[in-house]
């Protein structure tokens, strides 16, 4: 039998969206009497319950859920920040003698708490507010140009369409005089850098994500996600707040401005998820090594394998 001390510390499962994660980690939650974590950068969010498929009122009620809907729509939190968030919530589980299982698709969020993040300077809220009102209306390519001209590192790496990251680069080089690129190499650890850790990719077969998130967008439709965005558009947050880039609320807003239809919003929404699922997998797969890829029928049993050793 495993000493106490190699025994595993916390449980990560991850997988593309709507990968049946969260059942299996309210399941392991519940046979363990650990504590289920939110690893998912839109499941923070307190405005979207819904569109975001974070855990029920009655599935949070059944199991302990920590770091879900704690965070307001008009904040841009960060994998700095949720790192910092999981470092304290971490102390007072450990003090419990409660299994953490973090579980999300967000694959930055698990490199944060595993293998620690680059050390990314503040950007003065005077700064950000500056180049937020300066580059409005232009062209994405025109900053792209412009941060060629101050941080051409960057800017080479850097695709001239992704704005909110030309952006970042822009605000981080006005604030600091330093090129982004020279942070990222300087590295903090983990808070689970050094634990014992148990870490499950869940891969279901393509099509039948890609039926599941079909389905469940429709579902969330059904259960109110509009009337959601619905009050997260009157907010009139800045566009480039990641809560206004949750898959399905560009088609849902576009659709409330009486630009689409609602059954063009509902496919656009679809679409993205359906996309992002993919590049979940691709990325997982490209970045993530030493993780255990399992189909979701096989998950509850190769983790209780690990749990009950």
């Amino acid at each position: 039998m495993e000493q106490a001390e190699e025994r595993v510390r916390a449980v990560l499962i991850a997988g593309p969206t709507a990968s049946g994660k969260s059942a299996l980690a309210i399941e392991i939650a519940r046979r363990t009497g650990g504590v289920v974590v939110n690893a998912d950068s839109m499941q923070v969010y307190a405005d979207l319950r819904i569109l975001t498929a974070r855990p029920s009122e009655a599935e949070e009620a059944s199991v302990p859920h920590r770091l879900y809907g704690h965070v307001d729509g008009a904040v841009n939190y960060s994998a700095m920040r949720y790192a910092a968030d999981v470092a304290v919530l971490l102390d007072e589980l450990r003090s419990q003698g409660r299994l953490p299982i973090l579980v999300g698709g967000t694959g930055l969020y698990f490199k944060a708490v595993t293998e620690g993040f680059s050390a990314m300077p503040a950007v003065p809220e005077a700064v950000r507010a500056g180049f937020r009102a300066w580059a409005e209306g232009m062209e994405t390519a025109a900053l792209h140009a412009e941060l060629g001209a101050r941080d051409p590192l960057m800017a080479e790496r850097l695709r001239p369409s992704d704005r909110m990251r030309v952006m970042r680069a822009l605000e981080v080089f006005e604030a600091t005089g330093r090129s982004l690129a020279s942070f990222q190499g300087e590295r903090e650890p983990g808070p689970l850098g050094e634990d014992r850790l148990l870490r499950l990719f869940i891969h279901p077969e393509r099509e039948t994500v890609r039926r599941q998130i079909d389905r469940r967008f429709e579902t969330m439709i059904e259960a109110g996600a509009l009337d959601e965005v619905a009050r997260l558009r009157e907010r009139r947050l800045d566009p480039l707040l990641p809560i206004m880039r949750a898959h399905g609320v560009p088609g849902l807003i576009a659709h409330l401005d009486g630009e689409i239809s609602l059954d063009e919003a509902i496919r656009r929404g679809q679409a993205d998820t359906r996309a992002y699922a993919k590049r979940q997998v691709t990325w997982f797969r490209h970045q993530m090594a030493g993780w255990q890829e399992v189909a979701p029928g096989d998950a509850l049993a190769a983790a209780l394998d690990r749990l009950e050793a």
